[in-house]
């Protein structure tokens, strides 16, 4: 079998054509390189070719091993229990004499293989010699991002690289890469949680990559029904400092880049006018509510969160951002445990947000209107953000479009009705 994966509309397709873009290279499948190419990298895909689900380096055991069982235990159990067997072979040195189709990797002679292979491009900025890559495959999907996973050859992950491939996931990638680069400072220090570093980012065949430090290998996850960790929810906010004082939100920074963001979904979208209204609601409701601002992770839910030595550890900080209402991430985390795990509606997702941030907006030093502000703020940044994502290529998120704007509208209905004759009125007058 000779066709070039690269052209395939498939999970391996996308993934090849992200780690593998350079035209130079070869990818052959069961079957020897091109005349004059030389052979540069093997991998073993698993299960196959069509139902591919890894592409996992041969010749090297105990690496092909460490790719499967890193982080096992966060993993959903059915999906453990694959990756500890497939694991268990692998060990052994099975894997590669099972039959399996064969990948190989080749170069033009005069190619240097850290010019056009971004695995051996990682082993140099790394500097882990020899280096083996391994990567998960799974059907394209505009939101989600390739990984490839470098190791040393006894197993040791060196690094975790993330590839912007669309208009979506490059600002995602970008946008983690910046934040990663200002919070070692407060990694780990009283409640914040640890973070992940930033070994390195660079474009690459015009796709940003970032590449991030290994989590710690007996990390364990968080509960999915664990109370929400409010310590560390304002270690975030305040970057490990002292609370700053509330502020009305009213003319604030925050409503200032909600309209802006608001007025560009106008331009691209229909919805966007129902923004547009949703945001000066909320801005004329709340006006002189005051509550603290600060940052956010952004994506604050138990599958990007874990537990090691004592410490809570928060990954994936590609959504986190500064100059939000105190709360976001636990609004975030109560909407998301209900829409995602609960499987509810999104108006069920916002009542659950609400019944979080009753119990314990206190402890943010939420009064009962900044409590309600908090959660429908957060829900109008959130269809925001599914707007951005959609004008970037990754699609509509359909438990969002047009639900949480439906629901935004209903719990400021007042407000928008009394926005929609202003404007009626304003028509007629001119």
């Amino acid at each position: 079998m000779t066709d070039d994966l690269r052209s395939r509309s498939d999970g391996l397709g996308w993934v090849s054509r992200a780690i593998f873009g350079d035209d130079r290279i070869g990818l052959t499948v069961d079957g020897d390189p091109p005349a004059g190419h030389r052979v540069v990298a093997r991998y073993t895909v698993v299960p196959s070719v069509g139902r591919a689900r890894f592409l996992l380096p041969r010749g090297a055991a105990r690496a092909t091993a460490a790719a499967l069982l890193a982080y096992n235990a966060l993993r959903p159990p059915k999906v453990r229990a694959l990756r500890a067997g497939l694991g268990g072979l692998a060990r052994l040195g099975v894997l590669d004499a099972a039959r399996f189709p064969a990948l190989t990797v080749s170069l033009p002679a005069d190619v240097e293989p850290a010019e056009a292979l971004l695995a051996a491009h990682l082993a140099d900025v790394l500097d882990v010699h020899p280096a083996y890559a391994a990567c998960g495959v799974r059907p394209p999907d505009p939101n989600h991002k390739p990984t490839l996973q470098l190791f040393a050859a006894d197993g040791t992950p060196g690094g975790y690289a993330k590839i912007g491939w669309n208009g979506a996931t490059r600002e995602l990638v970008a946008a983690e890469a910046a934040v990663l680069r200002t919070l070692p400072e407060v990694s780990g220090v009283g409640d914040h949680p640890v973070v992940p570093r930033l070994l390195a980012a660079f474009d690459w065949a015009g796709h940003p990559v970032a590449v991030v430090e290994p989590l710690p290998t007996a990390v364990r996850g968080v509960g999915e029904q664990d109370p929400p960790r409010l310590d560390a929810i304002l270690a975030v906010a305040r970057r490990g400092g002292p609370p700053t004082p509330s502020r009305p939100i009213g003319g604030s920074d925050f409503v200032a880049r909600l309209t802006a963001e608001a007025d560009r979904a106008a331009r691209w979208d229909p919805a966007g006018a129902r923004a547009v209204d949703a945001v000066a609601a909320l801005a004329r409701r709340y006006a002189g509510t005051e509550v603290e601002f600060g940052h956010w992770h952004g994506d604050w839910v138990p599958w990007n969160l874990g537990r090691h030595a004592g410490r809570l550890v928060a990954w994936d900080w590609e959504h986190s951002g500064p100059d939000v209402p105190v709360g976001f991430d636990l609004a975030h985390d109560s909407f998301q445990r209900a829409l995602v795990l609960g499987r509810r509606s999104a108006a069920e997702a916002a009542q659950a947000a609400d019944g979080q941030l009753t119990r314990h907006g206190d402890r943010l030093g939420l009064s009962a209107d900044g409590r309600r502000l908090v959660v429908d703020a957060y829900l109008v940044e959130m269809w925001l953000r599914s707007c951005r994502l959609a004008r970037a290529g990754a699609g509509w998120n359909e438990a969002l479009h047009p639900a949480l704007l439906d629901v935004v509208e209903d719990r400021l209905a007042d407000v928008v009705e009394d926005r929609l004759t202003d404007r009626a009125e304003d028509r007629l007058a001119d």
